[in-house]
């Protein structure tokens, strides 16, 4: 299949798209990103790597990391970890503090920030220093040594947000935060604002489309069985509001942030990174949702 082609022909059809959302200001220094930007990179599992456009601009990845964490935590935990969290589409905003009132502090699943928060405070209990471990957990996933925090967004998001906050202090108070609150959003706002690009991020998720093989080294960093659950929540949980109209309309587990980037992967095949910095009203970024849309069209893969 010409890749590059179908690659080259996305491009071409979302460009009118640019001018239909907006940045995520409510971070405000991801507000100053310069929005008219798309990149898109395509990684097979048999080693083809296909790029466009601004594929190789960092970008901070925001909620994607969760997956990366959540990958950790699944790794050192087992099963024991969904007695902290459950694993159903949560069908509500992404930072509710009534859905988690609601299921009395046991959030819905891994991929909201409330079930995040928890996923980084195992990750705080597990390790002497979680942000050097994430990072290296990264690295060693894209095969690039020079991933890194930026300070500038964690700093904007500690300082502008307090739903986290409430989140954290709420799962505290029903005893599902074993660690100091301000420890766990220090890690959980640097954890966001890790730093990577197209390629980069479709590199590690090769992870999951590689069966839980770490596609540079070769060593299975997760069973095949737990993979395919990650996989399932992926698909059911990471684009919160909206995973279905993503499941419908492309058809691929994967992961979103506010960032403007989107992953997503077919297992055994291949995963797939693209980002543009222009939000819809839920968060998910718009050139990038008509980007897989149309790839999984043009293609005719993806797990349906």
């Amino acid at each position: 299949m010409d890749y590059a082609t179908i690659i080259s022909h996305i491009a071409a059809e979302v460009q009118p798209l640019f001018g239909q959302g907006t940045v995520a200001s409510y971070i405000p220094e991801l507000g100053k990103v310069n929005p008219r930007q798309f990149g898109i990179c395509l990684q097979m599992n048999t080693g083809g790597i296909y790029e466009y456009g601004d594929s190789r601009k960092k970008f901070s990845i925001q909620s994607i990391s969760k997956v990366f964490t959540l990958g950790m935590a699944f790794g050192l935990l087992g099963e024991s970890l969904w007695r902290r969290v459950h694993v159903e589409p949560s069908g509500s905003a992404f930072n509710s503090l009534v859905q988690l009132e609601f299921e009395h502090g046991i959030p819905r699943n891994p991929l909201i920030n409330a079930g995040a928060l928890v996923i980084t405070d195992i990750l705080v209990s597990h390790f002497e220093d979680p942000k050097a471990e994430m990072l290296r957990f990264v690295r060693s996933l894209a095969g690039s040594p020079d991933i890194q925090f930026n300070e500038q967004v964690a700093r904007s998001e500690r300082e502008s947000g307090y739903r986290n906050f409430a989140l954290a202090y709420f799962l505290k108070s029903f005893g599902n935060l074993h660690n100091d609150v301000e420890e766990v959003l220090d890690v959980y706002f640097h954890q966001c604002s890790i730093e990577m690009n197209c390629a980069e991020l479709a590199h590690a998720m090769q992870l999951f489309s590689n069966h839980g093989i770490d596609p540079h080294t070769g060593r299975r960093l997760l069973t095949a069985s737990q993979t395919k659950r990650l996989n399932a929540i992926m698909q059911t949980c990471g684009f919160y509001d909206e995973a279905g109209e993503f499941a419908f309309a492309v058809g691929l587990p994967g992961k979103s942030g506010v960032g403007g980037g989107i992953a997503a992967l077919l297992p055994g095949h291949y995963s797939i990174a693209v980002w543009s910095p222009e939000l819809n009203a839920r968060g998910n970024s718009v050139l990038g949702m008509k980007a897989l849309e149309l790839f999984t069209t043009m293609t005719g893969a993806s797990v349906f």
